[in-house]
């Protein structure tokens, strides 16, 4: 095409086809038509950055605090099974857990306050066979 043969700016002429072809374009062709802008999606993602860093780490903070807790149910129930004691603990009754001179870890159904041993904690066994901590 020669320089005088160019149509100007505001002509939308698709030179492969040899048509003008503004109607088919998905976007306004002409000097008349509105501006195209994009919107300001900066202060919409801010937003709901905030809300969802604060939504995680919520959720962060329940999984770890189940996970502190269970971690120390499993602590305890390690301690209590690998403790000494000569006989089968029934479901949903209490025990006593001791250290004998050799720092050693002994269960018993005798109460803190009949004896002299050297208490550590008491505990009852569920349904589940899992020892639950009893008071402090």
């Amino acid at each position: 095409m020669q320089e005088e043969d160019k149509k100007p700016d505001n002509v939308v002429f698709d030179e492969e086809t040899q048509k003008y072809d503004a109607a088919l374009k998905p976007y306004a062709t002409g000097v008349g038509a509105p501006v195209i802008t994009t919107p300001d999606t900066v202060t919409w993602k801010n937003v709901n950055i905030d809300k969802v860093n604060k939504q995680v780490k919520a959720k962060y903070e329940e999984l770890k605090a189940e996970y502190d807790a269970l971690m120390e149910k499993f602590e305890y129930n390690n301690l209590i099974y690998s403790a000494k004691f000569n006989f089968e603990p029934i479901v949903g009754e209490i025990y006593h857990l001791y250290r004998d001179k050799k720092q050693q870890s002994f269960l018993s159904i005798i109460a803190p306050n009949q004896c002299r041993f050297d208490y550590v904690q008491s505990f009852r066994l569920n349904a589940d066979k899992m020892w639950e901590v009893i008071g402090d």
